[in-house]
């Protein structure tokens, strides 16, 4: 059972200095210990959210996002920033409606629609606006600083993986490294049912800490190991959403990512006591070796 995090005194001191008054505190913070969110509710009835980062990159990735990025996703469809404060790496944030979609019982159709919103919120935010040289370069190197990270997790996962399985995963690495020129742009980075909102207004986006600019095919990842393996009908309606068709050379750099998915999930899932991480990287290795390259 999770144990619920205090708000710190100093940030709601320095929240209540913004808004008002606070007469009700929610720990809002995703299940691991790093994960610390609150959901204030203020003396005039509208609800916030404070948010400490992990770490000084987070802080910086999710503050750049709210300002230059996540406005082209519309009105409504995700928190704004009312204001940080860097020294403490705490943001302050609007609420949007909804209940994560992981949470919810929903039927088939429902899911697609899920799916189709999601789809096309994610195209506008892997177009939102074009990339300065820095940026560009950042997203350009983005596929090969993941096939850098191949060895630390196997080196993580040891023998949770078997020798036949630690050479499956060097060779979509190594493949990995010549898929080619694939679409940039500006990714969520943790997008998955848990960071959408579903309402009867319609889906939103939330949790930007990861958010930067990569190849746009990354954000397609973890729904590519988890939400689209059994239900292809979903994947569907996000990409007819979304615009277009994946390119021969994203649906090949797909196959590499989710392969280094599976043994970072072997890696971090049991050393975490995450069951379902933990289980989706052994179905989706499981998968992959019985399917070799298609």
């Amino acid at each position: 059972m999770r144990q619920t995090k205090p708000l710190p005194a100093a940030v709601q001191e320095w929240a209540e200095q913004r808004v008002g008054p606070v007469v009700s505190v929610r720990d809002a913070s995703h299940n691991w210990d790093r994960s610390r969110v609150w959901e204030l509710e203020g003396a005039d009835g509208v609800h916030r959210y404070v948010k400490v980062s992990p770490s000084e990159k987070f802080f910086t990735r999710e503050t750049r996002a709210y300002r230059h990025v996540v406005p082209a996703l519309g009105h409504s469809r995700a928190p704004s920033l009312l204001d940080s404060r860097a020294q403490d790496l705490v943001l302050l944030l609007t609420a949007v409606p909804g209940v994560p979609a992981k949470d919810l019982d929903l039927a088939a159709g429902d899911w697609r629609a899920v799916h189709r919103q999601a789809g096309a919120l994610c195209a506008r935010l892997h177009e939102a606006g074009a990339l300065n040289r820095t940026d560009r370069a950042e997203a350009e190197a983005s596929l090969g600083a993941a096939a850098d990270g191949a060895e630390t997790y196997l080196a993580r996962a040891g023998d949770r993986l078997t020798g036949d399985e630690q050479q499956l995963i060097r060779d979509h690495t190594a493949r990995l490294r010549r898929v080619g020129p694939v679409p940039l742009g500006y990714i969520h980075g943790d997008n998955q049912p848990r960071n959408w909102l579903w309402s009867e207004a319609g889906l939103a986006l939330v949790d930007f800490e990861r958010s930067r600019p990569a190849a746009r095919v990354q954000d397609l990842v973890i729904l590519s190991a988890t939400q689209w393996v059994d239900h292809p009908d979903r994947k569907k309606a996000f990409l007819q959403s979304y615009g277009r068709t994946l390119t021969d050379a994203e649906q090949q750099a797909l196959r590499c990512l989710t392969a280094l998915d599976a043994v970072n999930c072997l890696a971090w899932g049991p050393d975490n006591g995450d069951e379902m991480v933990t289980a989706r990287g052994r179905r989706t290795l499981d998968q992959l070796m019985r399917e070799g390259w298609a």
